[in-house]
């Protein structure tokens, strides 16, 4: 039996020291009031990245003036231009992995690394030259939902879809049920890959206030946010595999003890 408590008094030990764990490893933000945020100041815009999908709009004073470039699923451009028009939705464009699109009339434009405003403008300049002089068209680009992969000491991993084009890493963390009590918030990591495919891998530090400075605050498609186990979470797991084993053993030893005294005494 004392072999038996020993792990149990250890056990106790580790979450009664996992209850007492500084404040200073769990707070979020802890010198917000200390610091300089204007390296935080202005809007955020999602750059375009291989694989994204765009549904992009051509308005003009003429809808027939406009109408080869608002390809539907069912509008098809015949050899000499003309188009033929069907029901649907419009055309969505898949950024392919050299960073571009296939647009109707102009050919292949290159989006990769454009913000949607940036995107709108070239897009607009391409355009006009197949305009009357008079028109100027209004463009307007739309990227598809992507998504971000939050997984660890999390709440509810998931995978979180982002609609707005726009979600920092707390936003993240906040849909996946927030870090438990056993996340590392001092070493959060976080795997982006890049338009030419290559991964890079990054570590954040949530209780730092400066994480609103950093330039990834805020996610883009296809990251990974992991979240690993503090100490007092990997000793727990390893005192209640280790409390597993010896009641295991002991019960075989309390059969094979009760077996030989139930044979010796007839």
């Amino acid at each position: 039996m004392k072999k038996l408590l020993i792990p149990l008094i250890v056990a106790a030990f580790a979450l009664f020291m996992g209850s007492c764990a500084s404040s200073k490893k769990v707070a979020y933000f802890q010198n917000i009031d200390t610091l300089n945020l204007s390296a935080s100041r202005g809007l955020y815009d999602a750059k375009i990245m291989p694989k994204d999908m765009l549904t992009i709009t051509v308005i003009t004073t003429n809808p027939d003036a406009s109408a080869p470039f608002n390809l539907s699923v069912n509008n098809t451009v015949g050899t000499g231009g003309q188009l033929s028009t069907g029901g649907g939705m419009l055309q969505g464009y898949l950024v392919d992995n050299e960073g571009c699109i296939n647009f109707p009339i102009v050919g292949k434009i290159h989006v990769e690394g454009l913000t949607k405003t940036q995107c709108e403008n070239l897009i607009k300049s391409k355009v006009k030259p197949y305009l009357n002089a008079q028109e100027n068209p209004i463009v307007t680009v739309r990227m598809s939902s992507y998504r971000v992969t939050v997984i660890g000491e999390v709440g509810n991993p998931q995978v979180v879809p982002v609609t707005t084009e726009k979600m920092s890493i707390i936003e993240a963390l906040a849909t996946a049920g927030d870090l438990s009590i056993y996340g590392r918030r001092d070493n959060v990591l976080l795997i982006r890959e890049d338009s030419t495919g290559e991964k890079h891998a990054h570590r954040l530090d949530l209780n730092d206030a400066n994480i609103i400075n950093s330039p990834y605050y805020y996610l883009q498609q296809n990251d990974i946010v992991y979240v690993q186990p503090n100490s007092i979470k990997a000793q727990n797991s390893s005192i209640g595999s280790m409390t597993t084993l010896w009641i295991s053993f002991m019960g075989i030893v309390t059969s094979v003890a009760s077996l030989l005294v139930n044979i010796l005494r007839n």
